[in-house]
């Protein structure tokens, strides 16, 4: 029996967001779930397209890279908030919400 170390199977998808193995399941989403205190077996039913050997890994990666795993998730939600906040300003979310509702009262009279 041969003992070959295996990279962690995490991709870096062409925005740069860590996915899990060939999924679309983000190194975010793992590592939150096993922080809220979910096992691999968890994590494995939650998102079944996630191999539980992948998931183990991936959990062994955060383990060993706590640190660096944690400047990648700031980044990640800091890049979340200038989105949101971009997608805010660019859509009046109240305007959009009062025309609707005009219209579902002009409709209903």
């Amino acid at each position: 029996m041969k003992v070959i170390a295996q990279s962690p199977p995490i991709e870096l998808n062409a925005d740069g967001v860590m996915l899990v193995g060939k999924t679309r399941v983000t190194l975010d989403t793992v590592v939150a779930a096993f922080e809220e205190g979910a096992t691999a077996e968890e994590i494995t039913y939650r998102y079944p397209s996630l191999k539980l050997a992948d998931v183990y890994a991936v959990i062994a990666f955060y383990l060993n890279n706590q640190q660096e795993v944690a400047i990648y998730l700031q980044k990640r939600k800091q890049q979340a908030k200038e989105v949101r906040q971009k997608n805010e300003s660019r859509f009046d979310s109240k305007a959009m919400r009062d025309r609707l509702l005009s219209r579902k009262i002009e409709k209903s009279t």
